[in-house]
């Protein structure tokens, strides 16, 4: 049996996925939330964690954001990726490479075990 272990933050790569997200397009936060459902369907996130992970890109530098008032509807902020959000999301790539291999021998490790 699995002990219970202090519960870790789920949404530790939320800030990876929405500069990777904004490095192909300008989006909302709805869009992004949207966005990440859709390719993502086994992460789970919701507005809230989205919209506080985008404060905090936006604080560092690493997300602008401009209002569209030009279509129907309410006005909506959108994100773009600065060219600081461009290097952390290179750190973001470099970590998540450094965590698969880990992982990886974890998996083979076991399966080793398991044989």
């Amino acid at each position: 049996m699995v002990e219970k272990t202090k519960k870790r933050p789920a949404y530790r790569h939320t800030p990876a996925f929405i500069l990777l997200f904004l490095a192909m397009e300008d989006l909302y936060g709805a869009a992004l939330l949207n966005t990440l459902q859709r390719e993502l369907p086994c992460y789970q996130t919701d507005s809230a964690v989205i919209y506080r992970s985008l404060q905090e890109l936006e604080g560092d530098g690493s997300v602008s954001s401009y209002w569209e008032t030009d279509t129907s509807g309410p006005a909506k902020k959108w994100y773009k990726i600065t060219d600081k959000g461009q290097n952390r999301l290179s750190e973001f790539k470099n970590d998540i490479e450094m965590r698969k291999k880990n992982l990886e021998y974890f998996l083979e490790s076991y399966k080793k075990l398991c044989e």
